[in-house]
């Protein structure tokens, strides 16, 4: 007699079209192993998390010259090489974590869901990859934005309280229970938010201002570090803070860089982009914005990110 819970699975249309899904990519797969198509290495659009990376994306991908997902791969890029298979070292991976397979799994991936073509991809995690992707794509181009140290803590510092409208920044749900035990904030947070960095384990125990803090100097410096090994052309550096002052010269520039046009309708989009806020976790975009949020947290921890600042071109005391 026929399982007839199976029976009523094959009934369902959600599960239906999932099935047939993966069905197209696992035959895509099989192309893809056959032919080998192609293509250009991608362009990496990399920053801290809560410096930019969303509204920079979102703008290249407008040129209807990429392939991409509209969503961050942290899962598959952590599969490749990650905290569940590095031990939970971190997520930050270097050019001898490169293997040629991961460069295969990688043009697969994208194939099974894109098809061929230029990919552009937006991972905050990839910021701490640099060296990594350019091992395995050494003909990308990155696409580098920063922002000012006191408005991008303040900025995560909200993101971990607060989350954001679609859910929060917790990584339990990716990697599972911290093998070592967590209590940021006097045991406010017992998982980390957005990313891990190498040397994580040493913040278990301190305040939230100092673990933001740590995390963006950590993911600036490591792409920062890696930048050195990138040839000039590939690599584009943007400020967040340009968005507000001149966001058309800003774009114009990264996109002529990307061999993109630029005509009026972008210039259109460009221009508005200070008054458009994407990915929101309290309140829309501004300047400075730490000094109605977190201002004594952030005083406390400047001497700390001061000279990432300064490496970044900011005035710590501006």
């Amino acid at each position: 007699m026929p399982d007839l819970r199976k029976l009523a699975k094959l009934a369902d249309s959600e599960i239906r079209a999932k099935n047939l899904l993966e069905l197209k990519r696992g035959l895509k797969a099989v192309v893809w192993s056959l032919m080998r198509p192609a293509v250009p290495d991608p362009v990496f659009v990399i920053g801290c998390s809560r410096a930019g990376t969303t509204v920079t994306y979102e703008t290249l991908a407008a040129s209807g010259r990429f392939l991409h997902f509209g969503y961050e791969l942290p899962q598959f890029w952590n599969g490749l090489t990650g905290p569940l298979n590095n031990g939970w070292e971190s997520e930050a991976a270097r050019a001898e974590h490169a293997r040629p397979g991961h460069r295969d799994a990688a043009l697969r991936f994208f194939y099974q869901r894109l098809g061929a073509g230029r990919v552009l991809d937006k991972t905050c995690i990839n910021t701490m990859r640099v060296g990594y992707l350019h091992a395995l794509f050494p003909q990308a181009t990155f696409v580098f934005i920063h922002r000012d140290g006191r408005d991008n803590v303040s900025s995560m510092m909200d993101g971990w309280r607060h989350g954001r409208t679609d859910g929060d920044f917790g990584l339990e749900k990716f990697f599972g229970l911290s093998p070592e035990s967590v209590a940021i904030d006097g045991g406010r947070f017992r998982e980390w938010h957005f990313f891990l960095p190498p040397g994580w384990r040493d913040y278990n125990q301190t305040s939230l201002e100092e673990v933001c803090a740590f995390q963006w100097i950590s993911a600036n410096r490591l792409a920062l570090e890696a930048r050195r090994d990138i040839p000039e052309a590939q690599w584009i550096e943007l400020r967040y803070e340009d968005i507000f002052e001149r966001p058309v010269e800003m774009f114009r520039g990264a996109f002529e860089r990307l061999g993109l046009p630029f005509d009026e309708a972008m210039r259109a989009r460009c221009a508005s982009l200070g008054s458009r806020p994407t990915s929101i976790v309290k309140g829309g975009p501004k300047q400075q914005k730490w000094k109605e949020h977190n201002p004594e947290a952030i005083e406390r921890i400047l001497p700390v990110i001061r000279p990432m600042m300064e490496r970044l071109g900011y005035d710590p005391d501006a």
